[in-house]
């Protein structure tokens, strides 16, 4: 993965350790709607892994999903810069993160490594953010407007 910079060797343990941090996150969701357990691993610059798990309300607009419970982590611990993210799934194939999850992370990294994974397998998917939303909304478009429409 090139967002993991370093030996070959030492990606495949970290993209492991991601992985496993995904999966272990799934066994903490709280889905008694859909019965679909999703859990999200974020890895930081700094080599820290976050871990989030989707979490259901019977309201259904107001759940959170895994990858933006792993943002919400991080960015409490005060981290801003993420590296890659592992999601974990049942069903095959398994999901990759939703449109919104997608603009979520690309707020931090739009090129950011996504590797998707089911339950227990050790198949994985690996995309980068910008494949999997190549016209995402950032805050450079926030500048230029503000730039363009002057001071209030």
């Amino acid at each position: 993965m090139k967002a993991m910079d370093g030996e070959h060797g030492e990606n495949d343990q970290t993209e492991a350790r991601l992985l496993r941090a995904a999966q272990a996150a799934m066994a903490m969701s709280y889905s008694p709607y859909s019965h679909y357990p999703v859990g999200a691993a974020l890895l930081l610059a700094d080599g820290r892994i976050v871990s989030g798990a989707n979490i259901e309300n019977a309201a259904y607009p107001v759940s959170l999903c895994a990858e933006r419970a792993a943002v919400a982590v991080a960015l409490a611990a005060g981290q801003r810069e993420f590296a890659a993210i592992a999601v974990a799934s049942r069903g095959t194939p398994p999901a990759p993160p939703c449109g919104a999850c997608r603009q979520v992370l690309s707020e931090f990294n739009p090129v950011l490594p996504v590797l998707v994974t089911g339950e227990s397998g050790p198949a994985v998917a690996r995309y980068t953010l910008d494949e999997l939303l190549p016209w995402s909304f950032g805050p450079q478009h926030l500048e230029r407007e503000h730039a363009a429409s002057g001071p209030a």
